[in-house]
């Protein structure tokens, strides 16, 4: 017999599409407090009850002048703040399940317009008749949202499939992944729990640990793992002034995490996890974790590895949040880490190289270096500067002052520029293994904008010092862009006596 199509059951939404991504898209734990964002639901990559819950999107007055000028589109309203099933509209069609959020272009909603029905659509939904049954009718790359609603649905069928699947009702919102906003950042239970180790470890809490809640997730309360934090978000890989290096206090936050699970043996097992087998956690900190970090949080890294090149030299972990804190707490820290960690590590060296002792004189000049760098980038000029191509020239940082809404992305530049003394490797940096992050062009093009306030939209010269614009507007998104402190200085001292 002829069936009613999904469409008669539910609806299909397209979603958010900001045309500018690496402007208003951040990953979650590239932002402390996401008051300016929304979270912002994605695709997943294969069916699981909750994914792609790893972006924020930054809604600005930026979004909304572009909203305004036709180059962004805010779609989807009418699913916000409903149950429904998300489907990425590529590939093999993998779905999740929905909770209301604000969710992207590259996948759509489907919302029942019964939210009694949902069982039965998400049974459907997550099973292979849904996928045959949409190619069927669209062969297409990239199907519609309005093509997943098109397809013959058996409702009472896949009822009964639904009450046999989910007698007790469908999954609780939850998630083991530490990319995933509903993680509840403990160690215990986590897919990566040495990851999510280190991160409490430098003081990084997880949104539902900052007071966010989302539907049936609650926030979650202090569970004691706060005691081992650092205060300041710094801790060195290395015993320094009489404190514990980072595996004893990474050893000791664990403990705590596992109870009585606790044991040497657990350490050997979940060191054998991440490719460690057969090494030490110390071992592990200094060679593979932040690599491993950055392959998790997709080259978007919010501890920081800063070194100086050696393995028996100067290493310290870094939080991120903490570095580009507001309100001059930034620049702040990072004197503490280039004058009083560093400092003390460089003192050692001293009295280490005039006791004779072997390899202290190169450990002091990878030291020293180091140091002058930290201080290149606290300076902030060419090429240790931050540049963001959707400030106006008068907004950008003078020195290290950084804009933690702007994104990894941006703010790690300088870090990247600064290399260790004798850097063999082409891109060898500070941190102890170069991101993969590039700061070429974005597609797109901006809107026309002022030369005087964005001369790099008007035809950029990057043989020109502090290149004032030219004749020509081309509007093309350049990222990896110097500009001075003097030019930044006289850029706001204009903007002053414009304003006056």
């Amino acid at each position: 017999p002829d069936l009613p199509l999904l469409e008669h059951y539910a609806e299909a939404y397209q979603g958010v599409s900001p045309a500018d991504f690496p402007r208003f898209g951040r990953n979650f734990w590239e932002i402390l407090h996401v008051d300016s964002f929304r979270f912002w639901q994605s695709t997943i990559d294969n069916t699981l009850p909750y994914g792609g819950r790893d972006l924020l999107l930054w809604w600005d007055r930026g979004l909304e002048e572009a909203v305004a000028a036709g180059s962004a589109f805010i779609r989807g309203e009418s699913a916000w703040g409903k149950g429904g099933v998300v489907v990425r509209q590529m590939r093999h069609l993998p779905v999740t399940l929905y909770t209301g959020e604000v969710f992207d272009t590259n996948c759509a909603v489907i919302v029942p317009r019964d939210y009694a029905d949902l069982p039965a659509i998400w049974a459907y939904c997550s099973s292979d008749e849904f996928r045959r049954d949409v190619r069927i009718i669209d062969q297409k790359t990239n199907v519609t949202n309005a093509t997943l609603v098109k397809v013959p649905f058996d409702i009472n069928l896949w009822r009964q499939i639904a009450d046999q699947l989910y007698s007790g009702g469908l999954p609780r919102p939850s998630s083991n992944d530490a990319t995933q906003w509903l993680f509840p950042g403990f160690p215990r239970g986590s897919a990566t729990p040495l990851q999510v180790a280190v991160a409490r470890l430098v003081g990084y809490r997880w949104p539902r640990q900052r007071g966010y809640s989302f539907p049936d997730c609650p926030a979650i309360d202090n569970d004691g793992l706060e005691a081992h934090a650092d205060d300041i978000g710094i801790v060195p890989l290395m015993a320094l002034k009489g404190s514990a290096g980072a595996a004893e206090r990474v050893t000791a936050l664990l403990q705590r995490a596992y109870g009585s699970e606790w044991s040497a043996a657990k350490l050997v097992s979940l060191l054998a996890d991440v490719d460690a087998g057969g090494s030490s956690l110390e071992d592990w900190l200094l060679d593979k974790y932040f690599e491993q970090h950055c392959a998790l949080f997709q080259q978007r890294p919010f501890v920081w590895h800063v070194w100086d090149g050696r393995r028996d030299g100067f290493n310290v972990l870094v939080n991120y949040h903490r570095l580009t804190a507001a309100n001059g707490e930034s620049k702040r820290l990072l004197e503490r880490l280039a004058h009083t960690y560093l400092g003390d590590w460089i003192d050692v060296q001293r009295r280490d190289s005039a006791a004779g002792l072997e390899g202290a004189d190169a450990r002091l000049a990878a030291a020293s270096h180091l140091k002058m760098e930290l201080e290149k980038i606290l300076a902030g000029e060419p090429p240790y500067d931050l540049f963001v191509r959707w400030k106006p020239l008068c907004e950008q940082a003078i020195g290290w002052d950084p804009d933690i809404n702007t994104g990894v992305r941006l703010n790690i530049r300088p870090f990247m520029t600064a290399r260790p003394f004798g850097a063999r490797a082409k891109n060898g940096c500070i941190l102890r293994t170069t991101p993969r992050i590039k700061w070429e062009k974005d597609r797109g093009k901006e809107p026309e904008r002022s030369k005087e306030d964005f001369p790099w939209f008007w035809g950029w010269d990057e043989a020109t010092q502090d290149f004032m614009g030219g004749n020509a507007y081309d509007g093309n998104r350049w990222n990896d862009l110097h500009y001075t402190n003097n030019a930044k200085r006289a850029a706001r001292q204009e903007r002053a006596r414009s304003a006056r």
